[in-house]
């Protein structure tokens, strides 16, 4: 197996000495680890990177684990596990009703990290939907693998950002997004981007844009797309 099949981990913990450790030990049981000092880094990381499990320290200065979980759940299913110095009952079930998967009180043995970060990748993989090929639409058919719309046959150009988009959608057809979340999973710096994107879609797939049928606006949250048919 190549390094890059690997499961990529992303170790969230703003103790220096501990991240280095972790780092190398993980390394050494064939992970890629990715490391990072404090949650504004990690989110800036996980925008570019699809990483296989977070490993994330609870208590770090500004936003704290609990919060990065909690906002990250709401948007992906990315295997957390949580590390704190805090290991009694009421923080383990915060920590898990705040999204996270697992839970471990330092100090902790490096192999029992190990073990539980595969067991979680593993469950994760065991769940996770096979790889879509199409989404139907009306007269309208997105090949999700290729990022092509065809509207009666025929293909209707997408802008690079579009396919972005319609990728995200088809991948989650039938879960809401908020503007925040679609700025965020797409790197666009502007909310009103996303709604003009949205339009813009609206006016390709749509048989009355302006009364959409597929990709519906939820109120009070953002966008969600509900095709005909997911295949």
């Amino acid at each position: 197996m190549n390094a890059s099949d690997n499961p990529h981990l992303l170790v969230v913990d703003d103790d220096q000495r501990l991240r280095a450790l972790l780092q190398r030990y993980l390394t050494a049981g064939g992970f890629r680890v990715t490391a990072a000092a404090d949650a504004a880094e990690a989110r800036s990381l996980i925008k570019s990177i699809d990483f296989d499990c977070l490993i994330l320290d609870v208590m770090m200065p500004g936003e704290s684990g609990l919060d990065l979980a909690s906002d990250l759940r709401a948007q992906s299913e990315l295997p957390i596990l949580m590390l704190t110095a805090r290991g009694d009952s009421d923080d383990r079930i915060l920590g898990l009703e705040r999204g996270a998967d697992d839970y471990l009180a330092k100090p902790f043995e490096p192999r029992e990290l190990a073990l539980r970060v595969s067991s979680l990748i593993r469950r994760a993989h065991g769940r996770r939907p096979p790889p879509l090929r199409e989404v139907k639409m009306g007269a309208c058919v997105f090949d999700a693998e290729r990022g092509e719309l065809t509207r009666n046959g025929k293909r209707v150009k997408l802008t690079g950002s579009e396919a972005q988009l319609m990728k995200l959608f088809a991948a989650n057809a039938g879960r809401a997004f908020s503007r925040t979340a679609l700025c965020s999973r797409l790197n666009i710096a502007l909310e009103r981007s996303v709604d003009v994107q949205v339009t813009r879609l609206r006016r390709k797939i749509e048989e009355d844009p302006k009364l959409p049928l597929y990709i519906q606006t939820v109120r009070g949250v953002g966008y969600v797309l509900v095709p005909d048919r997911v295949g």
